[in-house]
């Protein structure tokens, strides 16, 4: 569905990467394979995740842990299933959430879960099912409707809405 090879060639064009790492290249290929593996054909979906994940990991591509050191982290009401993820899940409802629907023991071992290409599973399939907050990227993206800036509603209200809209809008022309 996607060419990897054209993709990544336009990640430079359109701004994204001033020269892709093989770290960031690996992230977006397995968020792409996540993507086919959830039978993902919209491209403007697969572009809205990669946005996200452009801005959730500051362009890594790659798992990130939540910031802050572990006095931090161990104060969150949360803890210790804090952010570490593509997307920086939390709680342990989504940690439940992820071992039911792949059957890795990310409950008893939370840091299983910022480990690819797990990591490209999760946020794939949460935004689709709209495991995050309610809202799903059908909700944003379908027939009739193109939503860049509310679809940030998938994953934190509008924090960042619209610059993570114009990123998005970036890998949808990479995508093409």
């Amino acid at each position: 569905m996607v060419n990897k090879i054209a993709f990544t060639n336009r990640l430079k064009t359109f701004g994204l990467f001033q020269s892709a790492t093989t770290l960031q290249v690996s992230g977006c290929s397995d968020i792409i394979d996540a993507f086919a593996d959830a039978n993902g054909t919209d491209l403007r979906k697969l572009a809205y995740i990669l946005g996200t994940v452009y801005h959730e990991t500051a362009k890594k591509m790659q798992p990130v842990k939540e910031f802050g050191g572990e006095k931090y982290l161990r104060s969150k009401v949360y803890y210790p299933y804090y952010g570490r993820d593509l997307v920086q899940t939390t709680w342990k409802v989504n940690y439940e959430k992820v071992k039911k629907f792949i059957g890795v023991d990310v409950v008893t071992n939370p840091e299983l879960i910022g480990i690819m290409p797990l990591s490209a599973k999760v946020a794939v399939v949460f935004m689709f099912k709209g495991w995050y907050t309610g809202k799903k990227l059908e909700d944003y993206f379908n027939d009739t409707k193109e939503d860049w800036i509310n679809a940030r509603r998938i994953i934190n209200g509008v924090d960042k809405a619209k610059e993570i809209a114009l990123i998005a809008q970036k890998f949808y022309e990479c995508l093409k």
